[in-house]
């Protein structure tokens, strides 16, 4: 994409940026795993955690032919974002040229909120203003900041949807001063034994939170891409996962949270199986065209099977990287409401 490779000459609006990310018959790869991910995903595989191993399936997937057919961007890591190819290209080199927009997790985790229990609140708003400016020399061009929310009958707290939300909405103020798409990702939790309603309940708060205080920090909206998790009984509820009944109590909680002039939104997979993620994200688009576009913006639920496929050997790139462009096209055709389960 010519508009990728001459950002040393031109200089796109936000809004442009955050459209290239929401390109139609695409999604968006998260890549972004910390360190202590990347060593459950490597050692499920009994493949030693080092450093090289980790750059080695990083290399996998943004080698793959064909990569840019299926995602308009890529989430990494800080290390991810400073490693090369093994013929020395960097990783965000590599993806510009296949078309596909480099971008960089910026939060730096979550800790208690102090006087709530059961609570927490994001860190990484110290020290951003500085670090922003080192990752766009980088190249990267969007960025994602994650918030954690918790679901019981008591909890979510109005001070917790609060603190997390102005925390958003002041990474993503930062992010746009320096010509960046800010991906928010207020993520309402997957664990619990909570109905399909309560977590609709609960996405419903959470996201109205959050865009007030979007509102409130002036963040232009049309720069801004929103990174979602669905409705979903908690996983201990014992309720099994209905595609159908997802896909509505999602889209019903984001027509009523989400204001139209969003940029996009984009569904963290956040626990689901691969198959799964690709069901439920094909019944959202089946509720018909959405104030704004809706895609994927899956980790471990695309991964997976190339990891499988993989097992660190060498001898089965070839392998792993057909798993990965056919999970990709898969979830492709799910965003467009066209998956069928036969299709795996």
């Amino acid at each position: 994409m010519r508009v990728l490779l001459e950002w040393s000459h031109m200089v796109p609006t936000i809004g442009e940026l955050a459209r290239q990310l929401m390109a139609p018959g695409k999604g968006v790869l998260a890549a972004d795993e910390s360190p202590s991910t990347m060593h459950k995903r490597l050692t499920s595989i009994e493949v030693e955690d080092t450093g090289e191993n980790a750059r080695r399936f990083r290399e996998l997937l943004f080698t793959a032919q064909g990569l840019g057919e299926y995602i308009s961007g890529v989430i990494m890591y800080d290390a991810s974002m400073r490693r090369s190819t093994s013929d020395g290209t960097p990783f965000p080199h590599l993806l510009e040229q296949k078309g596909v927009m480099p971008g960089i997790k910026v939060d730096t985790g979550h800790g208690p909120l102090a006087n709530f229990p059961g609570e927490e609140v994001s860190y990484g708003l110290e020290g951003l203003d500085a670090r922003l400016d080192e990752y766009y020399g980088l190249g990267a061009r969007f960025t994602k900041f994650r918030s954690v929310i918790a679901i019981t009958d008591d909890l979510p707290s109005e001070t917790c949807l609060r603190a997390n939300a102005q925390v958003l909405a002041r990474y993503a103020a930062e992010v746009q001063a320096h010509n960046m798409v800010p991906m928010v990702e207020p993520e309402v939790l997957f664990d619990g034994t909570h109905t399909l309603e309560r977590s609709g309940e609960v996405l419903r708060q959470t996201l109205a939170t959050v865009f007030e205080e979007l509102a409130a920090f002036r963040v232009d909206l049309s720069g801004l891409v929103l990174k979602t998790s669905m409705a979903l009984p908690g996983k201990e509820s014992g309720i099994e996962l209905d595609p159908v009944a997802i896909g509505k109590e999602t889209v019903e909680a984001l027509r009523d949270s989400v204001p139209k002039r969003t940029a996009g939104v984009v569904f963290l997979s956040g626990g689901q199986t691969p198959l799964q993620a690709t069901e439920n994200l094909n019944m959202v688009a089946a509720h018909g065209k959405l104030p704004w576009p809706v895609t994927f913006s899956y980790s471990r639920a695309i991964e997976e099977p190339v990891l499988d496929a993989w097992r660190g050997d060498d001898a089965n790139v070839a392998e792993a990287q057909a798993a990965l462009t056919h999970r990709l096209a898969l979830n492709v055709a799910a965003r467009e409401g066209t998956y069928r389960k036969e299709m795996e």
